[in-house]
């Protein structure tokens, strides 16, 4: 057999309505939220990293500096929710050949590259669904094998991957993951706070 296949899978199709705008776009530090979401997914053992659009999908492509190498696909069903994307990238995935996707939410910026090789490494080594975990909360990115995906496709789209968690708790590999998994950045309050977290000087 030979060596796994993963592709990262960005959902960066919303329209940022709470915080006015595509959140793909938002910049922190010197890049945008997709372009770093992009970074910090291409981690060894990943192959190919997908980010899936729609509001505003080619202004996003123009504007985002995703690196070189991502393949940027569009969602038209963006309106239909998370899942409708999550679906995009699985579709994008499997027509690469992929044996396992991360999904990764744009808004969470901030994981640390070793939350997402522990992912990889749960993946790698034979789970079916890895999920980085900080302070009893579950973050980003989950990992997900092949065998997943059927669920992942039935989920109700008011539900999405949460349905396939809660209904395949014996799935899932629990690994260590970092603050910013679980920080997500859905507000204006929320993005000001991390932006002057970063500004303050270190001690």
């Amino acid at each position: 057999m030979g060596a796994m296949k993963i592709a990262a899978v960005i959902l960066a199709a919303g329209e940022g309505r709470r915080i006015g705008g595509p959140k793909a776009l938002l910049p922190l530090d010197d890049a945008t939220f997709l372009s770093r979401c992009a970074a910090l997914v291409a981690r060894p053992g990943v192959d190919l990293v997908i980010a899936v659009l729609g509001h505003e999908a080619a202004r996003v492509a123009v504007e985002a500096g995703a690196p070189a190498g991502v393949r940027l696909v569009a969602n038209a069903r963006y309106g239909d929710g998370m899942l409708s994307s999550v679906l995009r990238g699985l579709d994008a995935a499997e027509e690469a050949g992929a044996d396992a996707v991360l999904i990764h939410p744009v808004d969470h910026p901030l994981v640390s590259p070793e939350t997402v090789d522990r992912v990889v490494s749960a993946l790698t080594a034979g789970a079916v669904i890895a999920v980085p975990t900080h302070g009893g909360r579950r973050g980003h990115p989950g990992g997900f094998a092949r065998v997943a995906w059927p669920a992942l496709r039935a989920a109700p789209p008011d539900r999405g991957a949460r349905a396939v968690l809660a209904d395949h708790p014996d799935w899932i590999v629990h690994v260590t993951g970092d603050a910013g998994c679980v920080a997500g950045i859905d507000t204006p309050e929320d993005y000001e706070r991390v932006r002057g977290s970063r500004r303050r000087p270190a001690r």
